[in-house]
Protein backbone atom coordinates (compact mmCIF):
# COMPACT_ATOMS: atom_id res chain seq x y z
CA UNK A 1 0.00 0.00 0.00
CA UNK A 2 0.91 3.74 0.07
CA UNK A 3 2.50 3.56 3.51
CA UNK A 4 4.64 0.58 2.52
CA UNK A 5 5.66 2.12 -0.82
CA UNK A 6 6.76 5.46 0.65
CA UNK A 7 8.09 4.15 3.95
CA UNK A 8 11.34 5.89 5.10
CA UNK A 9 14.18 3.97 6.68
CA UNK A 10 14.85 6.07 9.77
CA UNK A 11 18.36 4.67 10.01
CA UNK A 12 19.24 5.94 6.51
CA UNK A 13 20.72 9.35 7.29
CA UNK A 14 21.74 9.87 3.66
CA UNK A 15 18.08 10.53 2.84
CA UNK A 16 17.52 14.24 1.91
CA UNK A 17 14.91 14.59 4.63
CA UNK A 18 17.70 14.45 7.21
CA UNK A 19 19.99 17.05 5.70
CA UNK A 20 18.78 19.94 7.85
CA UNK A 21 18.66 17.96 11.06
CA UNK A 22 22.15 16.55 10.46
CA UNK A 23 23.69 20.00 10.04
CA UNK A 24 26.17 20.65 12.82
CA UNK A 25 24.77 22.95 15.46
CA UNK A 26 27.27 24.99 17.42
CA UNK A 27 26.98 25.06 21.22
CA UNK A 28 25.52 28.29 22.60
CA UNK A 29 28.80 29.06 24.38
CA UNK A 30 30.65 28.96 21.04
CA UNK A 31 28.10 31.28 19.42
CA UNK A 32 28.50 33.82 22.23
CA UNK A 33 32.30 33.53 22.33
CA UNK A 34 32.81 33.88 18.57
CA UNK A 35 30.42 36.85 18.50
CA UNK A 36 32.33 38.61 21.26
CA UNK A 37 35.78 37.93 19.82
CA UNK A 38 34.64 38.97 16.34
CA UNK A 39 33.12 42.18 17.69
CA UNK A 40 36.23 43.11 19.66
CA UNK A 41 38.63 42.39 16.81
CA UNK A 42 36.57 44.39 14.34
CA UNK A 43 36.14 47.29 16.78
CA UNK A 44 39.89 47.72 17.26
CA UNK A 45 40.11 48.29 13.49
CA UNK A 46 37.18 50.73 13.13
CA UNK A 47 37.43 52.63 16.43
CA UNK A 48 39.04 55.72 14.79
CA UNK A 49 36.01 56.05 12.51
CA UNK A 50 33.74 55.92 15.55
CA UNK A 51 35.75 58.68 17.25
CA UNK A 52 35.40 60.94 14.19
CA UNK A 53 31.70 60.05 13.83
CA UNK A 54 30.91 60.89 17.47
CA UNK A 55 32.86 64.18 17.36
CA UNK A 56 31.27 65.28 14.08
CA UNK A 57 27.86 64.29 15.37
CA UNK A 58 28.24 66.25 18.62
CA UNK A 59 30.07 69.22 17.09
CA UNK A 60 26.91 71.29 16.57
CA UNK A 61 25.78 70.63 20.14
CA UNK A 62 29.05 71.97 21.57
CA UNK A 63 29.15 74.94 19.21
CA UNK A 64 32.31 73.72 17.47
CA UNK A 65 30.75 72.98 14.11
CA UNK A 66 32.57 74.57 11.19
CA UNK A 67 30.71 72.72 8.44
CA UNK A 68 33.73 70.57 7.66
CA UNK A 69 33.38 67.37 5.67
CA UNK A 70 34.66 64.00 6.84
CA UNK A 71 38.20 64.23 5.43
CA UNK A 72 38.93 67.85 6.58
CA UNK A 73 37.42 67.08 10.00
CA UNK A 74 39.60 63.95 10.25
CA UNK A 75 42.71 65.93 9.28
CA UNK A 76 41.86 68.64 11.81
CA UNK A 77 41.67 66.11 14.66
CA UNK A 78 45.01 64.52 13.73
CA UNK A 79 46.71 67.92 13.35
CA UNK A 80 45.33 69.33 16.60
CA UNK A 81 45.30 66.31 18.92
CA UNK A 82 47.57 63.77 17.24
CA UNK A 83 46.78 60.49 15.50
CA UNK A 84 46.55 58.52 18.75
CA UNK A 85 43.66 60.71 19.89
CA UNK A 86 41.55 58.74 17.41
CA UNK A 87 41.85 55.82 19.82
CA UNK A 88 40.47 57.78 22.80
CA UNK A 89 37.88 55.60 24.52
CA UNK A 90 39.16 52.34 23.03
CA UNK A 91 38.88 50.56 26.38
CA UNK A 92 35.22 51.55 26.58
CA UNK A 93 34.72 50.44 22.97
CA UNK A 94 36.19 47.01 23.73
CA UNK A 95 34.07 46.71 26.87
CA UNK A 96 31.01 47.64 24.80
CA UNK A 97 31.78 44.81 22.37
CA UNK A 98 32.27 42.35 25.24
CA UNK A 99 28.65 42.92 26.21
CA UNK A 100 27.01 44.13 22.98
CA UNK A 101 28.53 41.94 20.26
CA UNK A 102 28.66 38.88 22.49
CA UNK A 103 25.00 39.09 23.47
CA UNK A 104 23.66 40.38 20.12
CA UNK A 105 25.32 37.83 17.85
CA UNK A 106 25.14 35.04 20.42
CA UNK A 107 21.45 35.57 21.12
CA UNK A 108 20.73 35.86 17.39
CA UNK A 109 22.19 32.40 16.72
CA UNK A 110 20.54 30.84 19.77
CA UNK A 111 17.11 32.35 18.99
CA UNK A 112 17.37 31.46 15.29
CA UNK A 113 18.31 27.85 16.03
CA UNK A 114 15.50 27.54 18.57
CA UNK A 115 12.98 28.95 16.09
CA UNK A 116 14.22 26.58 13.37
CA UNK A 117 12.83 23.66 15.38
CA UNK A 118 9.30 24.94 14.80
CA UNK A 119 9.35 26.65 11.40
CA UNK A 120 11.46 27.27 8.33
CA UNK A 121 13.84 30.19 8.78
CA UNK A 122 13.02 32.81 6.17
CA UNK A 123 13.82 36.51 5.91
CA UNK A 124 10.97 37.47 8.25
CA UNK A 125 12.18 35.05 10.89
CA UNK A 126 15.68 36.53 10.65
CA UNK A 127 14.32 40.06 10.95
CA UNK A 128 12.27 39.19 14.05
CA UNK A 129 15.17 37.44 15.73
CA UNK A 130 17.51 40.29 14.77
CA UNK A 131 15.21 42.87 16.40
CA UNK A 132 14.80 40.86 19.60
CA UNK A 133 18.51 40.09 20.00
CA UNK A 134 19.47 43.70 19.26
CA UNK A 135 17.12 45.11 21.90
CA UNK A 136 18.38 42.73 24.60
CA UNK A 137 22.02 43.50 23.76
CA UNK A 138 21.46 47.27 23.94
CA UNK A 139 20.00 47.16 27.44
CA UNK A 140 22.86 44.95 28.63
CA UNK A 141 25.64 47.10 27.10
CA UNK A 142 24.25 50.63 27.63
CA UNK A 143 26.62 51.48 30.54
CA UNK A 144 29.62 50.78 28.29
CA UNK A 145 28.00 52.79 25.48
CA UNK A 146 27.61 55.86 27.70
CA UNK A 147 31.28 55.62 28.70
CA UNK A 148 32.32 55.19 25.06
CA UNK A 149 30.45 58.28 23.82
CA UNK A 150 31.84 60.46 26.61
CA UNK A 151 35.42 59.28 26.32
CA UNK A 152 35.45 59.55 22.50
CA UNK A 153 34.26 63.15 22.54
CA UNK A 154 35.94 64.45 25.71
CA UNK A 155 39.02 66.01 24.16
CA UNK A 156 36.84 67.90 21.65
CA UNK A 157 35.17 69.84 24.51
CA UNK A 158 36.49 73.06 26.08
CA UNK A 159 38.93 72.23 28.92
CA UNK A 160 36.48 73.37 31.61
CA UNK A 161 33.79 70.94 30.35
CA UNK A 162 35.96 67.86 29.99
CA UNK A 163 35.36 64.91 32.29
CA UNK A 164 38.91 63.53 31.84
CA UNK A 165 38.09 59.88 32.47
CA UNK A 166 41.31 57.87 32.79
CA UNK A 167 39.83 54.54 31.66
CA UNK A 168 36.52 52.74 31.24
CA UNK A 169 36.77 51.62 34.88
CA UNK A 170 37.34 55.19 36.05
CA UNK A 171 34.40 56.32 33.91
CA UNK A 172 32.13 53.64 35.38
CA UNK A 173 33.06 54.51 38.97
CA UNK A 174 32.73 58.28 38.49
CA UNK A 175 29.44 58.10 36.62
CA UNK A 176 27.90 56.06 39.45
CA UNK A 177 29.39 58.31 42.15
CA UNK A 178 28.72 61.69 40.53
CA UNK A 179 25.45 61.10 38.66
CA UNK A 180 23.89 57.98 40.13
CA UNK A 181 23.52 54.44 38.82
CA UNK A 182 20.70 55.32 36.40
CA UNK A 183 23.05 57.57 34.43
CA UNK A 184 24.47 54.34 32.99
CA UNK A 185 21.24 53.99 31.02
CA UNK A 186 21.00 57.61 29.89
CA UNK A 187 20.15 57.40 26.20
CA UNK A 188 19.08 53.77 26.58
CA UNK A 189 15.85 54.08 24.58
CA UNK A 190 17.38 55.51 21.39
CA UNK A 191 20.17 52.96 21.82
CA UNK A 192 17.57 50.18 22.03
CA UNK A 193 15.66 51.63 19.05
CA UNK A 194 18.90 51.82 17.07
CA UNK A 195 19.97 48.32 18.12
CA UNK A 196 16.62 46.86 17.07
CA UNK A 197 17.03 48.45 13.64
CA UNK A 198 20.64 47.29 13.49
CA UNK A 199 19.55 43.79 14.44
CA UNK A 200 16.99 43.76 11.66
CA UNK A 201 19.06 45.52 9.00
CA UNK A 202 22.52 44.12 9.72
CA UNK A 203 22.27 40.75 11.38
CA UNK A 204 18.79 39.96 10.09
CA UNK A 205 19.55 40.73 6.45
CA UNK A 206 23.14 39.49 6.34
CA UNK A 207 22.27 35.87 5.54
CA UNK A 208 19.72 37.00 2.96
CA UNK A 209 22.19 39.37 1.27
CA UNK A 210 24.84 36.65 1.12
CA UNK A 211 22.38 34.44 -0.73
CA UNK A 212 21.38 37.31 -3.03
CA UNK A 213 24.98 38.15 -3.98
CA UNK A 214 25.69 34.46 -4.47
CA UNK A 215 22.86 34.32 -7.03
CA UNK A 216 24.34 37.41 -8.72
CA UNK A 217 27.61 35.57 -9.20
CA UNK A 218 29.57 36.96 -6.24
CA UNK A 219 30.57 33.54 -4.96
CA UNK A 220 34.07 34.10 -3.54
CA UNK A 221 34.13 33.64 0.23
CA UNK A 222 35.69 37.03 1.01
CA UNK A 223 33.99 38.97 -1.82
CA UNK A 224 30.57 37.58 -0.88
CA UNK A 225 30.99 38.50 2.81
CA UNK A 226 32.39 41.93 1.88
CA UNK A 227 29.54 42.83 -0.51
CA UNK A 228 26.84 41.56 1.86
CA UNK A 229 28.40 43.34 4.84
CA UNK A 230 28.93 46.71 3.15
CA UNK A 231 25.43 46.68 1.64
CA UNK A 232 23.93 45.79 4.99
CA UNK A 233 26.07 48.48 6.67
CA UNK A 234 25.00 51.20 4.22
CA UNK A 235 21.34 50.34 4.70
CA UNK A 236 21.41 50.26 8.47
CA UNK A 237 23.68 53.32 8.80
CA UNK A 238 21.18 55.40 6.80
CA UNK A 239 18.20 54.18 8.80
CA UNK A 240 19.74 54.32 12.28
CA UNK A 241 21.72 57.58 12.13
CA UNK A 242 18.97 59.76 13.74
CA UNK A 243 18.79 57.31 16.66
CA UNK A 244 22.59 57.31 16.91
CA UNK A 245 22.46 61.12 17.11
CA UNK A 246 19.80 61.01 19.83
CA UNK A 247 21.76 58.41 21.77
CA UNK A 248 24.96 60.46 21.58
CA UNK A 249 23.22 63.62 22.78
CA UNK A 250 21.46 61.88 25.66
CA UNK A 251 24.57 59.96 26.74
CA UNK A 252 26.83 63.04 26.78
CA UNK A 253 24.38 65.68 28.11
CA UNK A 254 24.72 67.62 31.35
CA UNK A 255 21.91 69.07 33.50
CA UNK A 256 21.04 72.72 32.94
CA UNK A 257 22.99 74.73 35.59
CA UNK A 258 19.90 76.77 36.50
CA UNK A 259 16.98 74.34 36.27
CA UNK A 260 19.04 71.19 36.98
CA UNK A 261 16.97 69.47 34.28
CA UNK A 262 18.38 67.42 31.43
CA UNK A 263 17.72 69.00 28.02
CA UNK A 264 17.02 65.66 26.32
CA UNK A 265 14.46 63.37 27.95
CA UNK A 266 13.24 60.88 25.35
CA UNK A 267 14.05 59.61 21.87
CA UNK A 268 11.18 61.46 20.18
CA UNK A 269 11.77 64.70 22.08
CA UNK A 270 15.51 64.60 21.34
CA UNK A 271 15.11 63.96 17.61
CA UNK A 272 12.38 66.60 17.24
CA UNK A 273 14.37 69.20 19.25
CA UNK A 274 17.50 68.69 17.13
CA UNK A 275 15.49 68.83 13.90
CA UNK A 276 13.75 72.07 14.95
CA UNK A 277 16.78 73.92 16.34
CA UNK A 278 19.56 72.68 14.05
CA UNK A 279 17.78 71.38 10.97
CA UNK A 280 16.70 67.88 9.94
CA UNK A 281 19.97 67.10 8.16
CA UNK A 282 21.91 67.66 11.38
CA UNK A 283 20.54 64.28 12.48
CA UNK A 284 22.93 62.78 9.91
CA UNK A 285 26.01 64.81 10.96
CA UNK A 286 29.01 62.48 10.79
CA UNK A 287 27.28 60.02 8.47
CA UNK A 288 30.31 58.95 6.40
CA UNK A 289 32.59 58.00 9.29
CA UNK A 290 29.55 56.39 10.92
CA UNK A 291 28.94 54.32 7.77
CA UNK A 292 32.61 53.33 7.58
CA UNK A 293 32.38 52.27 11.20
CA UNK A 294 29.17 50.33 10.57
CA UNK A 295 30.17 48.77 7.27
CA UNK A 296 33.75 48.13 8.32
CA UNK A 297 32.75 46.59 11.62
CA UNK A 298 30.21 44.36 9.87
CA UNK A 299 32.81 43.16 7.35
CA UNK A 300 35.58 42.39 9.84
CA UNK A 301 33.23 41.06 12.54
CA UNK A 302 31.52 38.52 10.32
CA UNK A 303 34.78 37.46 8.65
CA UNK A 304 36.34 36.81 12.08
CA UNK A 305 33.19 35.07 13.35
CA UNK A 306 32.93 32.82 10.29
CA UNK A 307 36.63 31.90 10.47
CA UNK A 308 36.33 31.04 14.16
CA UNK A 309 33.22 28.93 13.62
CA UNK A 310 34.82 27.12 10.70
CA UNK A 311 37.91 26.43 12.79
CA UNK A 312 35.74 25.03 15.59
CA UNK A 313 33.74 22.77 13.24
CA UNK A 314 36.87 21.52 11.46
CA UNK A 315 38.97 20.97 14.57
Amino acid sequence: GWSRRYQFDLSDTSNPIFKMSNKKTLPAAVNFATGGIGGIGAWVIVHPFNTVAVRMNLATASGNSEGLGFVPFFQQIVKRDGAMSLYKGLSAGIMRQVFYATSRLGLFDVMRDALAKYREIDVWSRLAVGVASGACAAVISCPAEVSLVRMSNDSALPPELRRNYKSVVDAAVRIAREEGIFAYWRGCMPFVNRAMLVGACQVGTYDQLKATFNKLGVTGKFSNVFCASMTSGLFYASVTMPFETAKNRMASQRPDPLTKLLPYRSTTQTISTIAKTEGVLSLWNGFWPYYLRCGGHTVFCFIIVEQLKSAYLNR
